[in-house]
């Protein structure tokens, strides 16, 4: 009966964790990880107005110091898997990596993540696939990607672009599986065990594998727009 009573109690966390919330916007009911969404986008621009002013050619200030390292740092790592030709879609890449991160950490808050949304994890692997298979067309020609489809022998054309449908599939149920089961591992912790032990955990859910989770989506696109542009040819 007590396990019983675990399963049930878990069963009802998890029922209303996926559940998505309503919000009231005027006359709209918005998905509450949209209203999030915002927010994080609202939160990032500001951020980036407040870092970006005043800045300098000769005699920088220790703010811009920092800033211009980090951007190198970023910039130089997808330079490093996506090659030359592959630079113009760094600031994307960028951006889906700082707005995955901001929603994983948004939890240490108490505001329930926007990747607990399987609708959000699913729009970001969308557009994420729209720019590998453009990425290619644009790296090859028309000619050239529908060729590649043929490769390395005809017999396998069906395959490839089963795995067109197949690679967004996978980025989408990635980040939203490791999300999720991150909540379930915490809500069997706190079953059989103090109240001070899920703390930790809770904190390296929250901190280190949501961080985790925005590297393995963000490298594994690189990868895959690095293959669609003939990087491994």
């Amino acid at each position: 009966m007590e396990g019983g009573g675990t399963m049930n109690a878990l069963t009802a966390a998890l029922k209303e964790e996926l559940n998505v919330e309503m919000i009231q916007v005027g006359p709209l009911s918005v998905p509450e990880s949209v209203v999030v969404s915002w927010g994080i986008m609202a939160f990032l621009v500001i951020v980036s107005i407040l870092l970006t002013r005043n800045l300098r050619v000769d005699h920088i200030s220790k703010r811009q110091a920092a800033l211009e390292t980090v951007v190198t740092t970023l910039n130089d790592f997808f330079t490093g898997l996506l090659g030359k030709e592959g630079k113009r879609y760094v600031p994307y890449l960028i951006s889906v990596a700082l707005y995955i991160a901001c929603s994983n950490l948004i939890g240490v808050f108490g505001i329930k993540p926007p990747t607990k949304d399987l609708n959000v994890t699913a729009a970001l692997a969308l557009m994420s696939i729209c720019l590998i298979e453009y990425s290619g067309i644009h790296a090859r020609g028309g000619a050239g990607f529908f060729k590649s489809l043929a490769a390395p022998t005809p017999v396998m054309t069906p395959m490839n672009i089963l795995e067109i449908a197949i690679r967004p599939t996978s980025l989408c149920m990635r980040l939203f599986g490791n999300v999720l089961g991150a909540f379930v591992i915490m809500e069997l912790i706190k079953q059989v065990v103090p109240v001070f032990v899920p703390a930790v955990f809770s904190l390296y859910f929250d901190l280190f594998d949501g961080l985790i989770q925005t590297y393995v989506f963000v490298f594994l696109t690189s990868l895959f727009m690095k293959e669609s542009m003939g990087g491994e040819e």
